[in-house]
């Protein structure tokens, strides 16, 4: 299969992408992360740890690793008019945290309002640049609690 985007074009800012480094153990990690993103705006209707998902189902023996489902509903709103309903595939805003060594914790998260664009799910004019542009008001408060 031929990808109609080259992905190694695309730069961190395309897709949103935010990464920090956090020096504590990672269940504080994840407190924090969650704290630093509801202050900036989010809920999170949906929360779980893959590791301990994917070591009970598949014995993976993953080390810690959790995603918080962040959504700000106001935006999720707009973004499912301005994309047809088709962005919802891609709900909710997730943030990951994994442990990249006892006691350093990675954070990561991509923008689904600008993938949402690349990949044709959402359109490219002013409406949802401006959902973009809010949602990146949005991360950029919550990594800057961090």
């Amino acid at each position: 299969m031929t990808l109609p985007i080259d992905p190694t074009a695309l730069a961190a800012d395309d897709i949103g992408e935010k990464r920090a480094t956090l020096e504590m153990d990672h269940e504080a990690a994840v407190d924090h992360v969650r704290e630093a993103f509801a202050d900036a705006g989010f809920g999170f209707p949906v929360e779980f740890s893959a590791s301990d998902l994917l070591n009970e189902k598949v014995d993976a023996g993953r080390d810690p690793y959790y995603v918080l489902g962040a959504c700000n509903p106001a935006v999720a709103d707009e973004a499912l008019d301005a994309s047809d309903n088709r962005i919802g595939g891609l709900f909710p805003c997730n943030v990951v945290v994994w442990e990249e060594q006892p006691g350093v914790q990675a954070v990561y998260h991509v923008s689904i309002m600008r993938i949402a664009r690349l990949v044709g799910m959402a359109p490219d004019d002013e409406a949802m640049a401006d959902i973009v542009a809010e949602t990146g008001e949005y991360v950029e408060a919550a990594f800057s609690n961090l």
